[in-house]
């Protein structure tokens, strides 16, 4: 069976998870294998970043110096945070889509919500490997992001990001899977809960 899902559907998928568990890995990967259009809360927070004239080249931007100077800029300024949230649930609307997400879940009504569960340790340890940092750099950089963040969506909206599980269909625990079996127990799910799928 063709895996493409006919665009004519409305479906929309979020995959959440803190920095480290793999989301944007999952998102991306689900999205080219359903043909859905993929977004990224991240990337359009560092489209505005970058239209305030932040440098934000590299990867692992997040968990550099100036990443995090642009992550204290939105603890000053939530309408950073309320204009990028609102675009990403314009783009919701449309249907056919997949987000690597914070917000989203918590916004959107309908839709498949999934969050990647693994431990700080674990997500330090990938951080540091993929931004070719020192693990206790990464551990630092991973600890002062989250608690802004988790500050930043508190005073915004009232969840808890990490804490608060209320919106999500599925948590699935990935401190122990690699890339290639987190992407084949979301296929599954996405086949039988979302498109209906028989095998």
């Amino acid at each position: 069976m063709n895996p493409k899902v006919d665009n004519g559907r409305k479906i929309v998928i979020c995959i959440c998870g803190m920095a480290g568990s793999g989301k944007s890995t999952a998102a991306k990967r689900l999205a080219q294998h359903y043909g859905l259009k993929y977004f990224s809360g991240g990337d359009a927070l560092k489209a505005v970043a970058a239209e305030m004239g932040y440098n934000v080249s590299g990867e692992g931007w997040w968990e550099t110096e100036e990443g995090m100077r642009f992550l204290k800029e939105r603890e000053k300024n939530l309408e950073i945070d309320r204009r990028v949230d609102q675009k990403q649930l314009e783009w919701a609307r449309m249907g056919g889509v997949i987000f690597d997400s914070w917000a989203v879940p918590w916004l959107l009504e309908g839709g498949f919500k999934v969050w990647l569960e693994a431990s700080e340790d674990v997500r330090a340890r990938r951080i540091a490997e993929r931004d070719n940092l020192s693990f206790e750099d990464a551990l630092r950089f991973l600890r002062e992001k989250e608690a802004r963040t988790k500050m930043i969506y508190k005073r915004l909206y009232g969840f808890t990001l990490g804490e608060d599980f209320t919106p999500f269909h599925m948590v699935i625990d990935v401190n122990f899977l690699s890339k290639d079996e987190v992407f084949e127990a979301l296929r599954i799910a996405i086949d039988h809960l979302v498109l209906k799928r028989r095998d």
